[in-house]
């Protein structure tokens, strides 16, 4: 009880910031309320340094409300529906996905860049920006500061994408179904997928909204496999630089307890469908789990030095740059190949 005291006034802080982040969000739905929470906490680390008492609820709440983020994110999707709806696009997010992985891995130690950065950057800009951030970031225990520079990578190439891409959509001739899958596929966050497609929608008076979003929520569901992969993976190195003892691992540390508890949350939304039940009784978690993720971005942003991260920030601009454009390209070409425009 003495533990849960020591972190309140912390939450607090970051539930203040998370509020005020929000409502800006609300007014500017295309930067997100995560984005407008990282930058709030890092404005407030130049002008206000916690105190020990603060930072243990700040700490918490980067990590564990960061964790059960995650997991109510799982009561968003109804998987049985996300795959039949959106199997027809399952091609064209598989090349997306691997093609952001291996680019990121590969470039990494050209660019001299953190292996954590490199990995969040990759991972956010192939799924689904800021919650596979967040679903990746406890896995390969990425610090602040390896968070807060993957999501500004991704939020300025979701700027651009909502901007250039209904315009591109034109010019090469994409049909509505087309670009709904374009737009699930090549932008990162779910909010900017939204805005893409409405900006497209605006213009041509159609409804690719949902059929983006669909593919979105597809994407989404890689999130389990990558972070099951990478916990595998990070595991297995610890045991060969001898950090871990050379025997059986338990399940727990293979596969992530809130990883766990986010495919069991997505598999009780499925079933629970199944059987007649309307999913909209999960709304309120979902609403939930948005907030989670943008109180942890404003805990996440309090521990960031702004004017360290613009200083280290070139290389992973340059690696988010080479995904986004890789991506966009693979999207648009198979789609060529399916005859899908």
């Amino acid at each position: 009880m003495h533990n849960v005291s020591k972190r309140i006034p912390g939450i607090l802080l970051c539930l203040v910031m998370a509020s005020v982040a929000s409502f800006l969000g609300g007014l500017a739905p295309l930067v997100g309320a995560p984005v407008f929470a990282i930058f709030i906490g890092m404005i407030l680390n130049i002008l206000y340094q916690p105190s020990d008492n603060i930072q243990i609820g700040v700490r918490y709440t980067s990590k564990f409300i960061l964790q059960l983020a995650v997991i109510l994110l799982g009561f968003g999707l109804n998987l049985s529906q996300v795959l039949a709806v959106g199997k027809s696009s399952l091609p064209i997010i598989l090349s997306t996905i691997t093609t952001s992985l291996v680019i990121a891995f590969l470039l990494q130690k050209a660019l001299k860049l953190d292996v954590n950065t490199a990995t969040l950057v990759g991972v956010g800009s192939s799924i689904c920006g800021g919650s596979a951030i967040a679903a990746t970031a406890p896995v390969i225990e990425a610090d602040d500061h390896d968070i807060a520079q993957a999501i500004s990578v991704i939020f300025l190439f979701n700027i651009l994408a909502a901007l250039i891409f209904p315009t591109l959509g034109e010019m090469i001739g994409l049909s509505n179904d087309g670009f709904a899958i374009f737009a699930g596929t090549a932008v990162n966050d779910t909010s900017s997928v939204t805005a893409t497609a409405t900006a497209w929608d605006g213009i041509h008076g159609s409804n690719t909204l949902d059929g983006a979003t669909v593919v979105k929520l597809t994407r989404t569901l890689a999130i389990i496999p990558i972070t099951l992969f990478l916990s595998f993976y990070r595991l297995r190195n610890n045991q060969a630089n001898g950090q871990v003892k050379q025997q059986g691992p338990k399940i727990s540390k293979i596969f992530p307890m809130f990883i766990i508890y986010f495919i069991l949350a997505s598999l009780l939304t499925t079933i629970l469908t199944q059987v007649g039940i309307n999913p909209s009784i999960f709304n309120p978690l979902k609403q939930l789990s948005k907030f989670f993720i943008v109180m942890a971005m404003a805990a996440i942003g309090l521990n960031t030095h702004l004017i360290k991260l613009i200083k280290t920030g070139k290389q992973a601009i340059i690696l988010g740059a080479c995904c986004w454009i890789a991506i966009t390209m693979v999207s648009l070409g198979m789609q060529h190949l399916f005859h899908l425009w």
